[in-house]
C-alpha cells in the first residue's frame, strides 16, 4: 500500500509514477485521433525522463496486440515494462509489487483502451490507495464516445482527469529555471 499522499491534489514530480497502458502497434491504429494520442504520450515520456519520473508501461498480450508503438518505445529504455492478460494492470501481484516498491503514492495514467484497460486499471489503483491522474489527451478508445463515458466513470470514482499540460506544469512546479525553461521550449505546445 502506498505511502501518505501528497497534502493537496498536485502532480508531483517526486511521487509520481508516470503509466502508459497498452500502446501497441496493432491496436493504435484504429484508436480515434491515435496519432495525436502517441504524440502526447511521446512528449510526456520525454519530460518524465528529464525529471526523473519513473516510467512503467503495459502491453495486453502482445503476441496478438503487437508490442509498444516504435514512436514511444525509443523513449522507454529505463521504463520496466510489464506484459499483462487481465484489463486491469493492477490485478497483477507482480504489477503491484512493481508499483510498490518504487514508493510513490501518485499515478499518472495514458493509453489505450480508456473504457476497458485504462478504466479497469485506475479503479483498482484507487482501491489500493493511489492517487490516480487521467490525462484526458493522452488516453483513447476506438469509438470516443466510450472514451468519454470512461472519463466521466474514472473521476466519479475519485481519480483526476488532467491535461498533458497540467502535468507538465504541475511537475515544474516554478517557472525562472533552466529545466523550465528547456522544457517548455521543447515540449509544451
Amino acid at each position: 500500500m502506498p505511502g501518505l499522499n501528497p497534502p493537496d491534489s498536485l502532480i508531483h514530480a517526486d511521487h509520481s509514477v508516470l503509466l502508459l497502458i497498452d500502446i501497441q502497434g496493432k491496436l493504435a491504429p484504429a484508436i480515434h485521433q491515435g496519432p495525436e494520442l502517441i504524440r502526447v504520450n511521446e512528449r510526456l515520456v520525454q519530460v518524465a525522463n528529464e525529471l526523473q519520473v519513473p516510467v512503467v508501461y503495459t502491453e495486453q498480450y502482445p503476441k496478438g496486440l503487437g508490442v509498444t508503438v516504435p514512436q514511444l518505445a525509443v523513449h522507454l529504455d529505463n521504463a520496466a515494462v510489464y506484459e499483462k492478460i487481465h484489463f486491469s494492470a493492477a490485478k497483477e501481484p507482480a504489477f503491484r509489487d512493481l508499483m510498490a516498491s518504487m514508493n510513490r503514492t501518485q499515478v499518472v495514467v495514458t493509453g489505450t483502451e480508456t473504457h476497458v484497460c485504462v478504466l479497469q486499471t485506475v479503479l483498482d489503483l484507487i482501491e489500493l490507495n493511489y492517487q490516480v491522474f487521467v490525462v484526458a489527451n493522452a488516453v483513447g478508445s476506438r469509438a470516443e464516445a466510450n472514451k468519454n463515458l470512461a472519463l466521466k466513470r474514472m473521476a466519479a470514482a475519485g481519480a483526476h482527469v488532467v491535461s498533458e499540460e497540467m502535468v507538465m506544469f504541475e511537475w515544474l512546479e516554478r517557472a525562472g529555471t533552466d529545466t523550465f525553461r528547456s522544457i517548455s521550449k521543447r515540449f509544451i505546445v
